[in-house]
């Protein structure tokens, strides 16, 4: 059976050309069908792209080697040496823990080679009302060195005052050094590192290119937010730095998100975090202790950072999230933006909702991707008929991402619960044992404000609305 391709080929080159054409078709297909049986893992992805590529041998090749290969792979595994040795220098020692959250702490730890430590201060930021302020003023009392790494920073109102920031603590004499993403910074040109690097700050642009041959690397964005200050102070979560973030300036499209302020011996691992994707983009050592500095206990919480992208071999945040689901006795608490995990997850959380775990999902009622929107709500109805409850947060638009356990278990950062962020993004999570913080974390995620999603809501929808929405969900692995 000739494809509408081949005969296609058949009538612009004539039978020897088409002929040959068919011949290197073929070829192509069996090389790439190769390269898809050795590096893709899921079952149905893998016989996608062997059903593309040999329908349209020439098209269907392009478009793997466009979107379905991962070439940061073997580069970013070079990088593991120098990560070791940094762990090694921050470990002292995991606190144990005796309860039903044990299995959790060993899972965690093997899947990160990370020690938990104890000893940390975990202080929570309102949108960046309150995270700029704060953020600032550590990068202005800066004394030795700030190491920045964002996927948005914008030359805006907001965005300048950093800018404004950065430059000063460089000309004072400290070690400044920014990092871009290279799409969420600004694809062709960043006005932010443009403007920086005049200062003479040392910015690097996380795999940017804007030529059309370097488009693979649209999926593979570094999507972390991590500010640290004398090797002493760090920041983490969701936010990104632009005026939309700041509700009080009435922007256009406010934006209320949620960070930390983080204090304690897991900085040291917020800085070998930072420390090794500035040496994947600048190719510069960040070891020294200006950078690490040994910090003493100040706080209660136990912190661990978990760093995840495609350039391991599991899905880091996707496994702890199944491992934290499996452990939930009374309660699961959930605040994401964009709500479309696989189908791993999802009975994961219909199966905790059956053994009477308390499970809420807190989404946007609208987000900024319309798209993400109509997918999510074809996603809902196995969650919703096993008990678990979906909650639709009015505006503004919630882009935190925080998740509760037991009201003692809690993990903040950049992830996101889709596809984007479990296999395509370099993300950064940090989890915290600290009922304190899960406490104030419960209450950031209550419920009173918001309005629930329920199966006849959604089974009240047109046919023509729910066609839309099912043909969105196709698009799961992308958005």
């Amino acid at each position: 059976m000739f494809s509408f391709e081949d005969q296609l080929q058949w009538l612009l080159f004539g039978r020897s050309a088409a002929d040959l054409l068919l011949g290197l078709g073929a070829v192509l297909s069996f090389l790439v069908s190769i390269h898809v049986l050795l590096h893709k893992r899921e079952v149905g992805t893998t016989i996608g792209w062997m059903g593309l590529v040999w329908l349209s041998p020439f098209a269907g090749s392009l478009l793997y080697a466009l979107f379905g290969v991962n070439r940061v792979n073997r580069r970013a595994r070079e990088l593991r040496q120098y990560a070791t040795v940094a762990r090694v220098r921050a470990a002292v020692g995991a606190p144990a823990r005796n309860s039903h959250l044990a299995p959790l702490e060993r899972a965690a730890g093997r899947l990160t080679t990370r020690p938990l430590l104890g000893g940390n201060a975990i202080g929570v930021l309102a949108c960046g009302d309150e995270a700029y302020p704060a953020m600032l003023a550590a990068i202005r009392g800066a004394r030795r060195s700030v190491a920045l790494a964002t996927y948005i920073l914008r030359n805006d109102s907001a965005g300048g005052a950093f800018i404004e920031a950065l430059a000063e603590a460089q000309r004072r004499g400290v070690a400044v050094r920014v990092l871009i993403d290279g799409v969420g910074g600004g694809y062709f040109r960043s006005a932010a590192a443009a403007r920086l690097g005049r200062t003479g700050v040392k910015v690097g642009r996380f795999m940017h290119s804007p030529l059309p041959w370097r488009m693979p690397f649209l999926n593979l964005r570094a999507h972390q937010k991590i500010l640290l200050v004398d090797g002493s102070t760090g920041f983490t979560g969701g936010i990104n730095i632009g005026a939309e973030n700041v509700l009080a300036g009435q922007p256009r499209h406010p934006v209320r998100d949620t960070h930390f302020r983080l204090e304690g011996p897991v900085v040291g691992q917020l800085a070998e975090a930072f420390a090794r994707d500035w040496s994947f983009v600048v190719g510069e050592d960040l070891a020294d202790e200006e950078w690490a500095a040994p910090q003493p206990e100040v706080g209660l919480a136990n912190a661990r950072v978990i760093t995840s992208g495609p350039d391991t071999e599991d899905q880091e945040i996707e496994f702890l999230l199944l491992a934290a689901i499996g452990c939930a006795r009374h309660r699961i608490r959930i605040a994401t933006p964009y709500f479309l995990p696989d189908e791993r997850l999802v009975t994961a959380l219909a199966l905790a909702a059956l053994r009477g775990v308390q499970v809420d999902i807190v989404v946007p009622e609208r987000s900024n991707h319309r798209l993400v929107d109509w997918a999510m709500r074809a996603h809902a109805p196995p969650l919703l008929r096993h008990g678990c409850r979906v909650w639709l947060r009015p505006p503004p638009f919630s882009h935190s991402k925080l998740m509760t356990v037991d009201g003692d278990w809690c993990l903040i950062g950049s992830a996101n619960w889709d596809a984007r962020s479990f296999r395509l993004n370099f993300e950064l999570t940090v989890e915290i044992y600290s009922a304190a913080l899960a406490t104030q974390l419960d209450r950031l995620m209550s419920t009173g404000q918001c309005r629930p999603l329920t199966i006849e809501m959604l089974n009240g929808r047109g046919l023509p609305v729910r066609l839309r929405d099912a043909s969105a969900r196709l698009l799961l692995p992308y958005l």
